[in-house]
């Protein structure tokens, strides 16, 4: 069994590519008060929630379990609408050496976007599983940032 891989979820939302981005390129502080599975976001290092030198501190639900782990953004890229976080530290580190999540938002002819989430990661062994539980998680969050931005 590899101990390295990718997992991959798309999803069709009904918010523009951009304003979906945004929020995460943008706002990302305000995430916590759109989705119920952030329990609480805030900085460690830094003071901009949007550079890649600021280390953000991060308590969510996996798999039923709160988790909690450092994150910081490696690669922001606007013209495709692509977000790269590194996971690190607390929990994560306890089951993954590597564990990045991509977001990439593309719009739809007809209206709407589909979001890209990939999880890459590397176990720290061949008993962990692969984080799966990580697609789940970001499929609820992306539903509920979906409905929180057709409200506003």
């Amino acid at each position: 069994m590899a101990l390295t891989g990718k997992v991959t979820t798309e999803l069709g939302i009904y918010t523009s590519a951009s304003k979906f981005f945004n929020l995460f390129a943008k706002q990302l502080h305000h995430v916590q008060n759109v989705t119920d599975r952030i329990h609480e976001g805030k900085m460690h290092h830094g003071d901009d929630w949007h550079d890649t030198e600021t280390i953000k501190h991060w308590t969510y639900t996996i798999d039923g379990k709160v988790t909690t782990c450092k994150e910081s953004i490696e690669v922001l890229d606007e013209e495709n609408k692509s977000i790269t976080f590194n996971l690190f530290e607390g929990d994560v580190e306890q089951h993954y050496k590597i564990l990045k999540i991509n977001l990439q938002v593309i719009d739809k002819e007809n209206g709407g976007a589909i979001t890209k989430w990939t999880v890459e990661y590397e176990k720290v062994n061949e008993s962990v599983e692969p984080p799966y539980g990580y697609l789940d998680y970001l499929t609820k969050v992306t539903k509920d940032v979906d409905d929180h931005l057709l409200k506003a």
